[in-house]
């Protein structure tokens, strides 16, 4: 899971979440996904990718968009804005200890996506 985490000395205990950010005006809102990433850790997506919908901050009511992808064949995340003084790509039992609780329900939706795929897999592993 690629994660971040904010800048600045105020924000040294915050918890860490995925990239976000505004949509520009008329940008898809998969558009400003891909643009955010990039301009948060410097990791470019041109895959297709999954939408994982949207959780509301319970304090600040700001809602966040989440979509779902492979990461790129050896992408090393950087960070690539002032906005963040990490970005890492984090297995999924950690990201679930550091990432804000508003987006705890994002790890649960990615985790149904992913579960198919792995589900075939070991069905694979185990009739082969």
């Amino acid at each position: 899971m690629l994660l971040v985490h904010p800048a600045g000395n105020y924000n040294r205990r915050a918890p860490w979440g995925i990239p976000k950010g505004a949509p520009d005006p008329d940008e898809a809102l998969e558009q400003t996904a891909r643009r955010e990433t990039l301009e948060e850790t410097g990791v470019q997506v041109d895959i297709a990718l999954v939408d994982l919908g949207h959780v509301d901050y319970t304090r600040s009511k700001k809602r966040v968009h989440a979509f779902a992808g492979p990461a790129p064949e050896g992408v090393v995340p950087r960070c690539a804005s002032w906005e963040v003084d990490k970005a890492e790509f984090i297995e999924i039992t950690r990201a679930r200890r550091i990432i804000h609780p508003d987006q705890a329900v994002l790890l649960d939706r990615l985790q149904r996506y992913l579960a198919p795929e792995h589900e075939q897999v070991a069905s694979e592993k185990t009739t082969a």
